[in-house]
């Protein structure tokens, strides 16, 4: 194909776009890690185990609606990599190895998991109205924190030594903080997207 003004200035301006996209994508991957990491650190150990309430999961709903499946999930990835790292922005101002030994790792490790369902529920939505889009983020939002339950109560009954369904009993002093937290990621998530209708669109 000859190359002709039309062509060169396409040629040109196309790598730009590519790379406008690719940097907007890590930002937002970037802000919503540091949100989470921001969201652990209020946290206040709730029952006999110690597992601290924190808004680590409307952080995590979040992430998910507003970024969608992909940049949502890897959002979650980058704060966890950071902070098994050895940087301590888990709940209690924990980091490194000594994590594993936590009571909540099950539920740090649904995170990533639990952001990619929320995200891939609401991409599957498309451009509704604000109470719609309210709607369906409330429900992608109890499938992931049900995926977070599914990993988190096992991994904490085991190792606090009692029963499944003892921990289930002890979970469920979390659940009206989640309720809670998880409407108003739904609220916050729903504006974003009336203020950035394109926001889920960037691939």
């Amino acid at each position: 194909m000859p190359l002709t003004p039309e062509n060169d200035a396409t040629a040109l301006t196309a790598p730009r776009a590519t790379r406008s996209v690719s940097t907007a994508d890590i930002a937002l991957i970037g802000t919503f890690a540091a949100l989470l990491a921001v969201c652990s650190l209020l946290s206040v150990p709730v029952g006999p185990a110690g597992a601290p309430i924190t808004l680590q999961t409307f952080a995590v709903i979040l992430a998910g609606a507003v970024l969608g499946a992909r940049r949502g999930a890897l959002a979650v990835l980058l704060y966890l990599a950071v902070g098994f790292a050895g940087l301590p922005i888990f709940a209690q101002g924990v980091g490194g190895p000594a994590t594993f030994g936590k009571v909540t790792l099950g539920y740090l490790l649904a995170f990533p998991l639990a952001a990619w369902l929320v995200g891939l529920v609401v991409e599957r939505v498309g451009r509704r109205g604000w109470a719609v889009r309210t709607g369906v983020i409330l429900a992608a939002g109890v499938l992931g924190s049900l995926v977070i339950y599914a990993v988190g109560v096992p991994v904490l009954a085991a190792r606090i030594g009692v029963s499944l369904a003892e921990g289930i009993v002890i979970n469920n002093a979390f659940l009206a903080f989640d309720a809670v937290k998880l409407v108003l990621a739904a609220v916050v998530a729903a504006s974003v997207h009336r203020a950035f209708p394109d926001l889920l669109d960037r691939r």
